[in-house]
């Protein structure tokens, strides 16, 4: 398995590099394949080989991290020095970052990533990383810890991500009550935003905000 997580971790953490070794595989293949079956057909692997090794730039993170989360092991790490580079992504630029992953077992493994070849789980349309210093939850293979993935909502920084995410349904319903205090459909959403929030933070947000909340539903009484 820790063969695999290396080739994972060439073609996320090098995707350019692994362009014309993609393309070179393919096309060893397709000849070898060609003079074995006699058949012409095999040339097509080249083209395949082409287009993997371009979608590979910008989707191998995401094959990493659904590997990584499927059969690595749990352990953390801290990054301990970031930089920025010169190069851009979506117009901002893409930063590198130096780790320090501690296994399991009680190792200290250092590693690599930037912006593009960061590894995150759950996948989401943006890129998370957590903050320089501060201890994240990861996942590795044992055998090859260089090759990890951010487990972020498992992580003191995507944690509070999520409580501020689910913090803004509790305003807006808050703000427009105190519009219109007598509405039951603002009362209603407001209740029902109060109650989703305690359901779903009650052991992990500020327990002051979570005592503020708890007195704002009791005030509001049962609903009607």
């Amino acid at each position: 398995m820790h063969i695999l997580s290396a080739l994972s971790y060439f073609f996320s953490a090098h995707s350019l590099l692994a362009m014309p070794v993609i393309v070179l595989l393919s096309a060893v293949v397709a000849v070898g394949m060609v003079a074995w079956r006699k058949n012409n057909a095999w040339s097509l692997l080249v083209i395949g080989g082409l287009v993997f090794a371009g979608i590979n730039v910008f989707t191998s993170h995401i094959w990493n991290a659904l590997f990584l989360n499927a059969f690595g092991v749990t352990g953390n790490a801290v990054i301990v020095q970031s930089r920025q580079t010169s190069s851009q992504l979506n117009d901002q630029y893409i930063w590198e970052y130096d780790a320090v992953v501690k296994t399991a077992d009680g190792r200290d493994v250092t590693t690599k990533f930037d912006t593009m070849s960061a590894s995150i789980w759950p996948i989401r349309n943006e890129i998370l990383i957590p903050p320089e210093g501060e201890k994240f939850a990861v996942k590795y293979v044992p055998g090859f810890e260089r090759n990890i993935v951010i487990l972020s909502d498992q992580s003191d920084y995507g944690k509070k991500r999520l409580i501020r995410e689910d913090l803004e349904p509790v305003e807006k319903a808050e703000a427009e009550l105190a519009v219109s205090p007598a509405n039951p459909d603002f009362m209603k959403e407001y209740r029902n935003a109060l109650q989703s929030f305690l359901e779903k933070h009650r052991n992990d947000a500020d327990p002051v905000l979570i005592r503020s909340y708890q007195q704002k539903l009791d005030a509001l009484g049962p609903a009607k």
